[in-house]
């Protein structure tokens, strides 16, 4: 007897067909999806600085980070009493809480004068023995005025043992965010965070941090520098003290109270428009994935940092130039 097929068998042979399909097809996982076995990570994120637009790029590098490492993150900002994003205000950073489960800290701050209580939440953390990133102006994440202990202890001491520096000086703005100032270049080219990496050339004008009369602190291991391009201490012939060269990015590490050694990767990039450089969120969650222990998942090409949404900070600039009437949003 002859089969007769109709066209009304069509829609059976088809659900047959991609049946049969789907039993032969093996489920393909992300490199970092985490397995039934290995708890997601949670990687924290603290802004809260007056000046150069933390609470747009921190965000911005949440998302990238939960998309490639499938992570949980948390955004903490400055707020005001009624819950809009003030990164003027230095006296309080929300949702610091969250660092009690957090497996990464990212911190960009800036001269910030906490509650011993919301201190605490950052300060125990880092004792901790669990990985560090930090941003810019974490080298002076703090700033106590009216209190000589906690002035002592964090203004100074704390971000040069864990980050490996202080403030101390940079070589000037020249005319803030309209052209690039300063050439960065490549210290140690095999080193894993550098996977991807080309030369630029950055907003962010040079911190002074090793050199003169300062010397990074610790193991500092610097593997990125940049030459300023335009130089206050260069017009004022202090160039002895403040070369033209210096790091820019370094890894080291940080034990605790705990006795655990940490990983902390850290760059003095970080003004808004440097974010919308490719390197930098290069080097950026590159240095994310290095602190995590999971420089083995970089790709050569480094970790992709590609954009699912348009990232358009405002300028660096002290005062009212941050996005006014902003709630914190999810991060997708």
């Amino acid at each position: 007897m002859k089969s007769i097929i109709t066209k009304n068998h069509f829609p059976y042979l088809l659900m047959l067909c991609m049946v049969i399909s789907s039993c032969g097809e093996e489920k393909k996982e992300s490199k970092n999806t985490p397995s039934e076995n290995e708890k997601q990570l949670h990687i924290v994120f603290v802004t809260g600085d007056e000046e150069y637009r933390s609470e747009e790029s921190m965000p911005m590098l949440a998302s990238l980070a939960k998309r490639e490492l499938n992570a949980k993150v948390t955004v903490c900002y400055a707020l005001d009493s009624l819950g809009f994003i003030d990164p003027n205000r230095t006296d309080h950073i929300s949702d610091l809480k969250a660092l009690e489960s957090a497996d990464l800290m990212v911190l960009f701050t800036r001269f910030r004068n906490l509650p011993k209580e919301e201190l605490k939440y950052i300060t125990d953390y880092v004792e901790s023995g669990k990985p560090i990133v930090g941003f810019r102006t974490a080298t002076h994440a703090f700033m106590y005025k009216n209190d000589t202990t906690l002035a002592k202890t964090y203004n100074n001491k704390w971000p040069t043992k864990v980050f490996g520096q202080q403030w101390i000086t940079h070589h000037g703005h020249f005319d803030d965010g309209k052209l690039p100032v300063t050439e960065i270049s490549a210290i140690d080219t095999n080193n894993v965070i550098l996977r991807g990496f080309s030369p630029f050339k950055a907003y962010s004008w040079l911190y002074h941090v090793d050199g003169g009369d300062w010397k990074l602190y610790g193991d500092s291991t610097p593997f990125l520098q940049g030459r300023s391009l335009k130089s206050q201490h260069e017009i004022d012939g202090k160039l002895d003290k403040y070369p033209l060269t210096n790091p820019v990015a370094w890894t080291k590490s940080y034990t605790g109270q705990s006795g655990k050694k940490a990983r902390v990767f850290f760059t003095t990039l970080g003004h808004p428009y440097d974010f919308k450089i490719p390197q930098v969120r290069t080097i950026a969650l590159n240095g994310i994935f290095w602190a995590l222990g999971k420089e083995d998942n970089i790709p050569d090409n480094g970790v992709n940092i590609t954009l699912d949404t348009p990232y358009e900070p405002n300028n660096s600039g002290f005062g009212k130039l941050y996005k006014l009437s902003q709630k914190p949003r999810p991060v997708h």
